[in-house]
């Protein structure tokens, strides 16, 4: 049997119901096997959303701005910045909602908090959204509630009025200005329908106003889809092509492999390319692909510097580079800088593996696997608590003893951000009886919130914005302790150097917050509702 939510519509008292396939649970869950303090409920797929506040009790924006509204609720599990998700477009495929789900998939590194798809079929917009992994909430039979060849993907995509569906990754500096203009009756694309003439023209001109980081993709009930790359190009959004013939957008390359779809960075401008920094694509069964330009803020891009060092898959190519090659370039940079005599090199999985190989190959020393990643760690639903947080590297990471013990051993981790994880991961190697314990990190110390699409903590929780790198090394527990030269890092980068944004290690913000930061997706928030119901709209 299905399991049925009441889902509230906001604009009136009516409700309408969404049903939501049954996923069972295991016959004996993982959590039975944890200490007491570490068994949670697992809450259910579907959300019940509630007319005061639709989307934020679940996923709550990302509150950094100057004025001291940060990322209170950052979860430091892992010690990393945390990227918001990723998005997925697809039109003109008969598998659409599928092969949403499987790039969704491709996507999971880039946020594992949520999955939703709208899809479009004959002027209906539905939707299945859930808490959990993407293969959590989807599967055949939720499969079967997404008819058509139009359909969009994210963490926390979202219905308005049952006009149009919108995906979006990304954090805006402008809130305040922008909500009072977007909502004007007399300007914006929340009082008129797809259907007219205007509404491309509308979202252009909402979008001319946002002020910050945002690739997005839009559904309409008349089966468009739309595309959005702000004209700083801070978050990647690439172009592909089906097996069908469909048009695909996605955060990343890895997506467009999993559902083997074709692209080609270098073809423009045909379908395989990347979504220029400031265009607007939009596809239609009437016009096929039109290409759009939105008025840019900045002749310069400010691609992220995090999507190669940490957010993006190391299998993707992003702003023209592959990520695999990047990662190991960091690596030997290290070894060059920071060199120290050592008997094997070891990384952090997943995203500090690739820069462990470059430093192991520069250095001339074995590259072994001395951390193992556990992938049945129970999910933390809701916000951890110290004591879950204190556990969490225990439960996640275990050290191979026959790699470390008695060994000068170098860890190579692609950030480091609070400090939390770290001096953990080394007294596990103490342990087990390492020799000596040396860490480099393949990235600058981050000094610097991040106020585009990255959930960070505020400066003063940053470890290298409190410490000096002696303290820092005292403090981790390390013989030695290094990070990647800023200047070696743009050296590397070349002549693209000045391409990217490195606010998160120079406090230069090439977009300077006016005011809270927000998500777009919150000026739909209490506007909006999420349902299965046919637009009445003409």
């Amino acid at each position: 049997m299905a399991a049925t939510t009441a889902v509230a519509n906001i604009t009136s008292s009516t409700t309408t119901t969404t049903r939501i396939p049954h996923i069972p649970s295991p016959a004996k869950p993982f959590s039975l096997f944890l200490p007491k303090t570490l068994q949670l409920q697992r809450p259910p797929l579907h959300i019940t959303l509630s007319k005061n506040n639709p989307i934020s009790d679940f996923f709550p924006p990302n509150k950094n701005s100057p004025a001291n509204h940060y990322a209170d609720d950052y979860d430091c599990n892992d010690d990393k910045p945390r990227e918001e998700c990723g998005v997925v477009g697809i039109y003109g495929d008969p598998e659409a909602s599928r092969l949403c789900s499987l790039a969704l998939h491709a996507l999971q590194h880039r946020g594992q908090e949520g999955a939703g798809i709208v899809s479009v079929h004959d002027s209906l917009l539905q939707s299945v959204t859930g808490v959990g992994l993407v293969f959590d909430v989807f599967n055949r039979e939720s499969w079967k509630l997404l008819p058509g060849e139009l359909a969009i993907g994210s963490g926390t995509p979202l219905l308005y009025k049952c006009k149009f569906g919108v995906a979006h990754n990304g954090n805006l500096v402008n809130y305040p200005a922008l909500r009072s203009e977007l909502e004007d009756n007399n300007g914006s694309i929340f009082n008129t329908t797809s259907k007219t003439p205007s509404f491309i023209l509308k979202i252009i001109d909402a979008c001319e106003k946002l002020l910050g980081a945002y690739s997005m993709v839009f559904c309409s009930e008349d089966n468009k889809l739309v595309a959005v790359r702000d004209p700083y190009g801070f978050r990647p959004l690439v172009m592909g092509r089906t097996r069908n013939g469909g048009v695909v957008f996605a955060s990343e390359t890895c997506a467009l492999d999993l559902i083997k779809a074709t692209y080609e960075r270098e073809v423009i401008p045909t379908y395989e390319r990347e979504v220029i920094p400031g265009e607007v694509i939009v596809v239609d069964k009437l016009e096929g692909v039109q290409s759009y330009h939105l008025i840019p803020h900045s002749k310069e891009t400010n691609f992220c510097i995090f999507e190669h060092i940490y957010f993006v898959h190391p299998s993707s190519n992003v702003f023209d580079q592959w990520v695999s090659e990047s990662r190991h370039a960091f690596g030997e940079i290290l070894a060059t800088e920071s060199p120290v005599d050592c008997d094997v090199v070891i990384g952090v999985p997943d995203s500090g593996l690739v820069a462990a190989l470059g430093y192991a190959q520069k250095a001339g020393v074995r590259f072994e696997f001395g951390l193992v990643k556990s992938p049945y760690v129970a999910r933390t639903f809701i916000q951890p608590s110290q004591e879950i947080r204190d556990n969490q590297a225990n439960l996640k990471l275990a050290v191979v003893r026959a790699v470390v013990e008695g060994k000068r051993v170098v860890v190579v981790d692609d950030s480091i951000v609070r400090g939390t994880t770290c001096p953990k991961i080394v007294q596990k190697l103490r342990d087990a009886e390492a020799k000596e314990v040396h860490v480099r990190i393949a990235s600058p110390p981050v000094i610097g919130s991040c106020y585009y699409g990255v959930d960070t903590p505020s400066p003063d929780k940053l470890i290298a914005n409190k410490m000096d790198m002696e303290e820092m090394r005292k403090y981790i527990g390390v013989d030695s302790f290094a990070f990647l030269p800023i200047d070696k890092l743009e050296n590397y980068l070349g002549d693209d150097s000045k391409k990217y944004c490195y606010a998160c290690f120079t406090r230069k913000y090439p977009v300077e917050p006016t005011g809270k930061v927000k998500r777009f997706i919150t000026i739909l928030d209490s506007r909006s509702h999420t349902s299965n119901h046919k637009s009445t709209n003409k």
